[in-house]
């Protein structure tokens, strides 16, 4: 992970934004839909470079990193193994996506995206590894 740009969390980003977006055990996703919440970054680098606000917030608008939070029932399922090639998600996995191909929407204090399965492009171990 040398290449990512370190950043500077106060606490674990999975942690953070679970809590940001709170009780979801009531929302249900139909088909093949993920919900992902959208990683922003802090407000600094482990080096203690300042990340702007303007630039902070594109990161709700232009995200390419979320956590999955939640999946559609039929989310991943293949059962001609044409699309995933036995490729899955998990809730609590990071992964990146073209910000375009998802549904953007506000959970409690979270920014997130209810994105098709077939646009998640991978998974990844940390957030910043991806800018």
């Amino acid at each position: 992970m040398s290449s990512l740009l370190r950043m500077k969390h106060e606490k674990d980003p999975r942690i953070d934004l679970v809590e940001s977006v709170g009780n979801i055990s009531d929302f249900k996703l139909f088909n093949n839909q993920v919900l992902v919440g959208i990683y922003i970054r802090p407000e600094r680098t482990s080096g203690g470079i300042m990340i702007p606000g303007a630039t902070r917030d594109e990161d709700k608008w232009q995200g390419k990193v979320g956590l999955v939070l939640k999946k559609g029932p039929s989310a991943f399922y293949d059962p001609d193994n044409k699309w995933f090639n036995g490729e899955n998600v998990d809730p609590l996995q990071w992964v990146v996506f073209r910000p375009s191909d998802g549904w953007q929407l506000k959970i409690n204090d979270a920014y997130c995206r209810i994105v098709d399965d077939v646009n998640i492009r991978g998974t990844i171990p940390h957030p910043d590894l991806v800018w």
